[in-house]
């Protein structure tokens, strides 16, 4: 028996491309407040058929249908480029082999359920359409089909999809932009990263195609912001989440260096800082956080950063070369930018106010062990104390004295002491906002205003892994996953957020990855060697495992997030004993309910 693979549009697409008596894309008709609007549908190209041009077209033999086993998984190479094979309950399917996000190679992650996930950074993709189901990154897998002949196994795909490896879903455009008001939208998103940008190209993938207008108060489109600390010399064109002429081609208006004053929820208007008015029917609040600075004398002198734009990454790589740095704060943020300065700089110094880091969120013994690996490449820390003082000379920071009494000497000084929800405009406007400053969502990412919508690093959200406690999850997936349920429920789909927390750290070439929420853990297992910097951290909270952390150890995380987000609970005497084992042998199928 033999497999043969050939790209294909899904069934769900294709009835997307039936086409009017008019030769034009039928469109959807979909009703907003009671009133009939049509949404006209674009193809991509990267959706297109593939075989309209044979020569773009390849078949190669890959192999037996008795090669693979059911759950099992095997990258084939064609000549000109390679698929990910698959097959799970007896049915064979075939999709691009790396993830879109960042190239990961998908045979290593981890199969359940029709759908792979990410061994890195945990996306996951339907094995059957190959669309993008949860979150990082935007674009969808290519997806091929999968034919068995006689005994013979070939795969026939388009060459252009073998290479790319990345397929857009199909959107809509704007029917008549050149219609509306300019102080006028259908739907208004208030903030341009990764939630914005979501649930902007979700409502184009639905069919909307209305207005829609994204502002933002940085410079530049939408951006790969994690890699301002760990890629710091990364221009802006180098991490743009899509290039100007996405946004051109699908009709979403982005409105850099703009930032909203006010709200105005009973008259449906939001209020620019220069007086400028805007008129919306939808509105999604996605404006993240604003960094914390130092309340010390010196704060405000050069050469003192929070890390917010690539102009700021890219200053204090110049800045810091063979010069002193000093880092506050033993966040996500300073423990990257420590790492990724560590080979650049004269020195780097840590300051922080706890006795290890990551203390809170991956408890103290990975938190020596990360301190270990750091101090092992030149950084030297600060621990149990706070700074008093920032000194200069000629204008410029020279010293950085701190509450012990050490002076350290300072060229440049980045700060990472933490965040609050940038939400002080939305004050007065009766949206509700927790003491903190947090926007309080339902599971439909709604807000107590109708209509108003909010995402990102400034909510407090019902999470289903914790019995829908309302938590803050300020993770670069989860603001992915935000807006789009935010989208779908815009266009009143009723659809619930149910997704794992899933985040990364990079530094000195080590990963570490995370899945579920550890807030409030009272234990931590933990399998493998710390001091090789090869573990799996289990942390629990009573006898129910959490949360996962490691480092070399893929797909470990992975499989436990699968686990998590099929509703299945980890005891901690799962950890203590059948976890030790499947390490020890490669077995991991007690996981997935296949093994004893």
């Amino acid at each position: 028996v033999e497999v043969k693979i050939e790209v294909v549009i899904p069934e769900k697409e294709r009835s997307k491309e039936e086409m009017s008596p008019n030769g034009k894309a039928s469109p959807l008709i979909y009703r907003v407040n009671g009133t009939a609007r049509h949404y006209h549908l674009e193809e991509h190209p990267i959706a297109s058929n593939p075989y309209h041009n044979p020569k773009d077209v390849v078949e190669a033999s890959v192999c037996h249908v008795k090669d693979l086993e059911n759950g099992q998984m095997r990258e084939v190479d064609l000549g000109c480029g390679k698929a990910l094979l698959i097959k799970e309950s007896g049915e064979f399917h075939a999709v691009g082999h790396k993830c879109p996000h960042y190239g990961a190679p998908l045979v290593k992650g981890v199969l359940s359920k029709g759908r792979v996930r990410c061994p890195w950074h945990g996306a996951c993709f339907n094995i059957g359409t190959g669309d993008i189901e949860d979150f990082p990154g935007l674009d969808s897998l290519p997806r091929f089909q999968v034919k068995i002949e006689k005994e013979k196994v070939y795969i026939r795909a388009s060459k252009q999809a073998l290479q790319t490896q990345r397929r857009t879903r199909m959107m809509a455009k704007c029917i008549s932009l050149s219609n509306y008001n300019l102080s006028s939208t259908n739907v208004l998103i208030i903030g341009a990263g990764a939630a914005g940008l979501v649930c902007a190209e979700t409502l184009r993938q639905e069919g909307f195609s209305d207005r829609i207008v994204m502002c933002t108060m940085d410079r530049h489109l939408p951006y790969d912001r994690p890699k301002l600390s760990k890629s710091m010399d990364s221009h802006p064109e180098q991490i743009a989440l899509r290039p100007k002429e996405f946004f051109c081609t699908y009709d979403i208006e982005v409105l850099t260096e703009m930032q909203v004053a006010a709200v105005d929820v009973k008259s449906k208007i939001a209020v620019f800082k220069d007086g400028f008015k805007m008129e919306y029917n939808k509105l999604l609040i996605a404006t993240g956080n604003t960094p914390k600075t130092l309340s010390c004398k010196g704060k405000e002198m050069e050469n003192v950063f929070n890390i917010r734009t690539p102009e700021d990454a890219n200053r204090v790589v110049k800045l810091a070369t063979s010069k002193n740095v000093v880092i506050v704060g033993a966040s996500f943020l300073g423990m990257e930018v420590a790492a990724y300065l560590a080979e650049r700089a004269h020195s780097v110094s840590l300051v922080e106010l706890e006795h290890v880091p990551f203390k809170k969120f991956f408890g103290e013994r990975v938190g020596r062990a990360v301190m270990k690996m750091f101090e092992n490449n030149r950084v030297k820390f600060y621990m149990q104390t706070e700074v008093s003082e920032l000194r200069e000379q000629e204008g410029k920071l020279k010293e950085v004295v701190l509450k012990s009494g050490k002076v350290l000497r300072a060229d440049v000084c980045v700060v990472g002491v933490g965040a609050v929800p940038a939400t002080g405009f939305l004050k007065q406007s009766g949206i509700n906002i927790d003491s903190k400053g947090f926007i309080v969502v339902n599971k439909m990412m709604q807000t107590n205003i109708p209509g108003v919508f909010a995402a990102g690093d400034a909510v407090m959200f019902p999470l289903a892994l914790r019995n829908n406690k309302k938590v803050n999850v300020p993770h670069w997936q989860m603001a992915h996953m935000h807006g789009r349920i935010a989208a779908l429920n815009m266009l009143a789909h009723g659809t619930e957020i149910s997704t794992v927390p899933y985040l990364w750290t990079a530094m000195f070439g080590k990963s570490i990855r995370y899945a579920g929420h550890g807030e409030g853990f009272d234990d931590v297992v933990i399998q493998g060697d710390l001091d090789e910097l090869k573990f799996v951290a289990f942390y629990t909270k009573s006898d129910e495992v959490v949360a996962v952390a490691s480092m070399n150890y893929d797909p470990i995380v992975s499989k436990v997030a699968e686990v998590l987000a099929a509703g299945r609970t980890i005891r901690k005497r799962d950890v203590d004993a059948v976890v030790f084992l499947s390490f020890r042998t490669g077995d991991m199928s007690w996981l997935t309910g296949k093994g004893s």
